[in-house]
This record gives C-alpha cells, structure tokens and sequence, in this order.
C-alpha cells in the first residue's frame, strides 16, 4: 500500500503530461496539405500548381507548423473534403442557403432534399417532423461538429443531420 501511495504524484505527473501533448498529437494527425483541402480548380486559380514539388512541400510544412489543425477549420474547402465532393457546397460562409423543390411535408428517416440550387441532399437518421405542408420553403444547410451538417426549415426550430448526394 505504501508503494503505491509513493508512485502517485508520478502517475499525477504523468498523467498531466500525457494530457497537455493530446493537443500536439490531435493537431499532427488533424493536418491536412493544400492538395487535401482545396478543390483542383481553387488550387489552379491560386496559383499553386506553379509551384514546384520541393516548394509545395516547403509550403504545408509551413502551414502544419505555424497553424497547424486550425486551419482545416477555417478553411471553406475543409467543408468540401468532408462531404468528398470536389468544389465547397457552400457560398463560402460555411452554409448553404437555398429552398426545397414542390411540396414539403416534413421528414421521416433518409427523405431526400432537391434544392433549387441543383444540389441533392438525403437525411442521415430516422427521426420524423410530421405535420407540416410547405410550398418551395427556403432553408439553410450548416457545417456541423464531427463533419456532418444540419438542415432547418426557415421559420422552424426543427433540424435533421443530412449529407449531400449530388
């Protein structure tokens, strides 16, 4: 019992050690490269194709360095990768803001969203919003936590998880 008692403020030390190097650890596995992060198109227009490999490479090595995970988050084109489509659904504000196509009447688990921006979006979960009949409603597609985005209704307080299909 004594043994244990003398090994606890190492383990306490330890401990917290190992807690403050999680965020190192996180943000080096978090980094994403510019070719990562930016559609082909944005990194053209850029101008980073005209980079050599060694400079590309010097480059990202840069950004992991002086911002690190950080800017997977504030990057619009991170929203992209998420999703696995090539170009930002989004207007660059990290939301997509549009209306739905013919009659809504709510959700009911894998409902199928057709925007009149062309986009198509399908509900991830089996939750349901019944009762509610709309012509055309205008409604907002967010970024939320873990990559995945929610979709409201203008006008209600009701949100479903949703990932884009086309």
């Amino acid at each position: 019992m004594t043994q244990t008692r003398a090994f606890a403020p190492f383990r306490l030390a330890a401990a917290g050690l190992l807690l403050a190097a999680v965020p190192l650890l996180v943000s080096a596995q978090s980094f994403s490269t510019l070719e990562e992060r930016m559609s082909a198109a944005q990194f053209r227009e850029a101008g980073l194709d005209k980079l050599s490999a060694e400079e590309l490479a010097k480059l990202n090595a840069w950004l992991q360095q002086n911002v690190g995970g950080t800017a997977a988050a504030a990057a619009p084109a991170a929203s992209a990768s998420r999703i696995g489509f090539s170009e930002d659904p989004t207007d660059g504000s990290g939301s997509v803001r549009s209306r739905l196509l013919g009659e809504f009447r709510g959700w009911e688990g894998k409902t199928v969203f057709a925007l009149e921006n062309g986009q198509v979006w399908q509900q991830v979960g089996n939750d349901k919003w019944a009762g509610v009949k709309l012509e055309n409603p205008a409604i907002t597609i967010e970024a939320a936590a873990f990559g995945s985005w929610r979709l409201k209704v203008e006008g209600y307080n009701t949100m479903t998880k949703v990932k884009r299909v086309r």
